[in-house]
């Protein structure tokens, strides 16, 4: 039994599947790279707090890098532009915006998600029971906190409360 050869509509779609399958095959290692790197945090704390490295901890263990600068925080507050009424024992930045204390992973991926004009979000204080404030230390206790995105104008609203 003879085959007849290809028409050119068949021919054409050969082709360009052929050229589909080649275009994936060059581009997907390219895509498996972007989706492996990790979005840069840096944080500057002071060099003994333990709550500090916790809330590292729960950014790294999510999939963050994280650079630390063990040189306090209050000056990088001030010069990151998060008022000091929303003040935490450290300050971090991600992609643009301003981190200011325990602010959960699930909050910071939504700010990136969304990118409101803030300077930021911030948890004021150490709640415990917040990332980095949990532990046998405090015996399971779990405060509510508010998580709140900071306007450029320094005011803020609660972005998610914390029951």
């Amino acid at each position: 039994m003879s085959r007849s050869p290809p028409t050119r509509s068949a021919r054409r779609r050969l082709m360009t599947a052929l050229a589909a399958a080649f275009g994936c095959a060059a581009a997907c290692p390219r895509l498996a790279v972007a989706a492996k790197q990790k979005v840069r945090v840096e944080v500057w704390k002071d060099p003994n707090c333990g709550c500090c490295r916790d809330w590292i901890t729960h950014l790294e263990r999510e999939g963050f890098a994280v650079v630390s600068h063990d040189t306090g925080n209050v000056s990088a507050r001030r010069r990151l532009g998060m008022p000091s009424k929303y003040g935490s024992c450290h300050t971090a930045t991600v992609d643009g915006y301003v981190i200011e204390g325990h602010v959960p992973v699930e909050d910071i991926r939504r700010l990136l998600a969304q990118r409101p004009d803030a300077i930021g979000l911030a948890v004021p204080g150490m709640p415990v029971g917040s990332p980095g404030m949990e532990g046998p230390i405090y015996g399971g206790r779990r405060d509510p906190y508010d998580v709140l995105l900071v306007r450029r104008d320094g005011s803020a609203e609660v972005a998610r409360a914390v029951r």
